[in-house]
């Protein structure tokens, strides 16, 4: 890579910090052109597969990935993406919907903690335990002062975590209200696609401030030092690739993950 430390800082929410969405821009660049992005991108790919084959050989570190936005924000595409440059063996999506009866009888985080990675895996939630501080605030399914405490709850269960050997980067897939707009009518419109179109989705839009709010409250309530939150502009799906890749890359690559020492074997071996 060529030097994707500006990426992570510029759109990292640092701990303590009060997040206003309105400042960062979906539509940001950062200075990157597609052409330069996708040959980036590709370095980056090659850097991962290496990255998680180390990961993997080691078995010392896990490394949660979680994926939140609002409804076409493309948390699908980036989990495409990503999963390109992994061996599924080792990588694995928990895509979380509406809780079963089962799962809805039990505290939040009960579903969630099975998915979890073990050490040398990759898990990627697409969705997340963050939903009991999003749609249920939205739609008021709990009473403030049941919801509001979910955010120590899930701070603590990320210290849980990272303290057992797991490293957690979340990214939140930021786009514009009239992307979500265009994409939906995409959506619509291409027979192909139509299958991913509901008109609960219109319903949802329509919820589009409280959501936001809800957000800013959730990445400025639970960004720490230990499992930061990263506001990705992803009106460009190239920016998102780019931005989610780089970033990814260069948390795993702080871990040094390291080939075990070669076993003693004899000198020499012929393999009949």
């Amino acid at each position: 890579m060529s030097d994707p430390s500006p990426l992570r800082e510029l759109l990292r929410v640092q701990k303590g910090s009060r997040l206003k969405l309105a400042d960062h821009d979906p539509d940001a660049t950062h200075g990157w052109q597609k052409a330069t992005a996708a040959r980036e991108s590709a370095k980056i790919d090659a850097q991962l597969a290496d990255l998680q084959d180390r990961l993997w050989a080691e078995a010392k570190h896990g490394v949660l990935v979680v994926l939140q936005g609002i409804d076409a924000s493309g948390k699908d595409g980036t989990v495409k993406r990503v999963m390109t440059a992994f061996n599924p063996q080792g990588c694995f999506v928990t895509p979380f919907k509406v809780p079963t009866a089962e799962e809805a009888a039990h505290d939040f985080l009960w579903r969630i903690h099975p998915h979890t990675p073990g050490k040398g895996e990759i898990s990627i939630f697409n969705r997340s335990q963050y939903e009991q501080v999003l749609i249920v605030r939205v739609h008021e399914l709990e009473p403030r002062e049941q919801w509001s405490k979910h955010y120590e709850h899930i701070r603590d269960f990320e210290q849980l975590l990272t303290d057992n050997g797991t490293t957690i980067v979340k990214f939140f897939l930021h786009i514009s209200k009239d992307e979500q707009r265009a994409r939906f009518q995409s959506r619509y419109d291409d027979p192909k696609k139509r299958w991913k179109f509901s008109m609960g989705d219109i319903a949802e839009r329509g919820h589009w401030d409280d959501y936001m709010a809800a957000y800013e409250d959730a990445l400025s309530e639970t960004s720490t030092d230990e499992a930061p939150w990263y506001v990705i502009p992803a009106n460009r799906n190239w920016m998102r690739n780019l931005a989610v890749g780089s970033i990814l890359a260069e948390t795993i690559a702080e871990l040094k993950p390291a080939y075990p020492p070669e076993p003693t074997l004899p000198k020499k071996l012929v393999i009949k």
